[in-house]
C-alpha cells in the first residue's frame, strides 16, 4: 500500500479522492490539500460517507514551491498528483525534485501570461527527473490522456502504420443554465480561443479558433452534434512519438447557444488575460468571468446526458487500408451518483487515478518525464474497463462522409 497526496480540491480532485479511496490495496493512505481548506473538507466528508475511507486535509498555495516542499516532506508521499491549475505544474514537479517523490498531472504547463499548451517545458524535466530516480507523468486525463493511450492501443494491436487520427470529444449533457463551462472557466476559454493548430504532413498548420466545423453522429443514440477543429495538447506528443502519423486533428462539440454567449464576452473584452485596471486595481477580465460564473462542481446536479470521446484512427494492417473507433461514452446521472460529480470531471478523474495506480504498482515508473503514449496500453485499457470508463471498438470511420 502506498500514499497519495493529490493536490486541487474542484471537480476533478473530487473525483479522484473518490476512486483511490475504492482501491485501498493500492492507495493506503490519503492526503488532498488546496487553497482552501473548506473544498478539501467537503470532499473528504463525501468520501468518508461513501466509502468509509478517512483521507487527510491540508491548506496549500501550489504557487509556492518551500510550502509543497514542506508539505512533501511531512507527509512524505509516494506520488504527487497534480490536479491543480495547469500553471501551477512547473512549481510543483520542482517542489518533486526537491522532495524526492513521483508526479501526475493531467493537462500539461501554460504560463499565465498568454495561452500557450506545449509539452516543452515540462520536457526540459527529463533529465532532471531521470537523474533523480523520479517518473513524471504527464497529461493523465481523458484528453489528453485516455485518447493517447487509445492510440498507442490502436498503434499496438491494429495497425502496422497510422496515417490519420481524428480525436472527437462530445458531450452531451444539458446543465439547464444559460451558459456554464464544464470544467474550469478559466483554462476552459483560454484553451477554446487560441487559435488552432493541426498536423499535416510533417508540420502543423494553424487556422482561426472555431473556424472549421463538422457534424457528426456519436454511436448508442447519444446524439448527432456539431464539432470544431481546435488545437488540443495530445497532437503536440502523439506526433512527436507516433512518426508514421501524416494528418492528426481534435474536434470538440459546442451548442449555438454556448458559442453565441462566448462570441459576446469576447467582443466585449470579458476573455481577455491581459490585466486591465479597475478602480484603481489591476483585474484580469477571464479571471473575475470566472468567479461570476457556474462553479463546475456543482453543476453535477442538474446535468444529464452523456458524453461519448474517441479515436477515429486510420492506416495500414498487412498492407490493406482499415479505420477504426474507439470510444467511451459516460452518462453524467450515473457518474454523479457514483462519486458526487458530472461525466467531464469523472472522465478526467478516473484516469488520474489509473496513472497514479499504474505508477504505485510499479507497472508505469521509469526514471524521466513521459506522456501516456509511452508506456505499454494495455494494463491501462483493462483498468478504464474495471474502474468505470468502459470502451468500444467499431471498425468504422465516422467522419468519412465529412473528409
Amino acid at each position: 500500500m502506498k500514499k497519495v497526496l493529490i493536490i486541487g480540491a474542484g471537480g476533478v480532485g473530487s473525483v479522484v479522492a473518490h476512486k483511490c479511496a475504492q482501491h485501498p490495496d493500492t492507495f493506503g493512505e490519503i492526503a488532498l490539500a488546496s487553497r482552501t481548506l473548506q473544498k478539501c473538507t467537503d470532499i473528504a466528508d463525501s468520501v468518508q460517507e461513501r466509502s468509509g475511507r478517512k483521507i487527510s486535509t491540508h491548506c496549500l498555495d501550489a504557487d509556492g514551491v518551500s510550502q509543497t516542499v514542506a508539505l512533501l516532506r511531512e507527509l512524505q508521499p509516494d506520488l504527487l498528483l497534480n490536479v491543480a491549475l495547469p500553471y501551477q505544474d512547473l512549481h510543483l514537479m520542482d517542489a518533486c525534485l526537491e522532495a524526492g517523490v513521483h508526479y501526475l498531472d493531467t493537462a500539461n504547463y501554460e504560463p499565465p501570461e498568454v495561452a500557450k499548451f506545449e509539452y516543452h517545458w515540462q520536457w526540459a524535466y527529463q533529465e532532471r527527473f531521470a537523474q533523480a530516480g523520479l517518473c513524471a507523468l504527464l497529461g493523465s486525463g481523458f484528453d489528453p490522456g485516455v485518447t493517447n493511450v487509445f492510440t498507442s492501443y490502436a498503434a499496438k494491436h491494429h495497425f502496422d502504420e497510422i496515417h490519420e487520427l481524428d480525436i472527437v470529444d462530445v458531450n452531451g449533457g444539458d446543465h439547464g443554465r444559460a451558459f456554464a463551462t464544464n470544467f474550469n472557466p478559466e483554462i476552459n476559454i483560454r484553451e477554446i480561443t487560441a487559435p488552432c493548430r493541426h498536423w499535416e504532413e510533417d508540420a502543423f498548420v494553424e487556422t482561426p479558433a472555431l473556424s472549421t466545423k463538422r457534424m457528426f453522429t456519436c454511436p448508442e443514440g447519444v446524439g448527432t452534434y456539431s464539432i470544431y477543429r481546435m488545437y488540443h495538447e495530445e497532437m503536440e506528443s502523439l506526433t512527436r512519438h507516433l512518426s508514421t502519423l501524416r494528418r492528426a486533428q481534435f474536434w470538440m462539440s459546442f451548442s449555438e447557444n454556448y458559442l453565441k454567449h462566448l462570441e459576446v464576452l469576447q467582443n466585449v473584452g470579458m476573455t481577455a488575460i491581459e490585466p486591465v485596471t479597475y478602480e484603481g486595481k489591476q483585474i484580469v477580465p477571464l479571471k473575475f468571468l470566472k468567479a461570476v460564473l457556474p462553479n463546475p462542481g456543482d453543476l453535477g446536479k442538474t446535468t444529464t446526458g452523456r458524453t461519448c470521446i474517441g479515436c477515429i484512427v486510420r492506416g495500414l494492417k498487412d498492407g490493406q487500408q482499415k479505420a477504426i473507433y474507439l470510444y467511451n461514452i459516460s452518462d453524467h446521472t450515473q457518474c454523479f451518483e457514483e462519486v458526487g460529480s458530472q461525466a467531464v470531471s469523472y472522465t478526467t478523474g478516473v484516469p488520474a487515478m489509473i496513472g497514479a495506480k499504474l505508477m504505485l504498482e510499479d507497472k508505469w515508473l521509469q526514471p524521466g518525464v513521459w506522456n501516456m503514449e509511452q508506456f505499454d496500453p494495455d494494463p491501462f485499457m483493462d483498468h478504464l474497463n474495471t474502474c468505470g470508463l468502459p470502451w468500444t471498438i467499431l471498425e468504422t470511420d465516422p467522419l468519412l462522409s465529412e473528409r
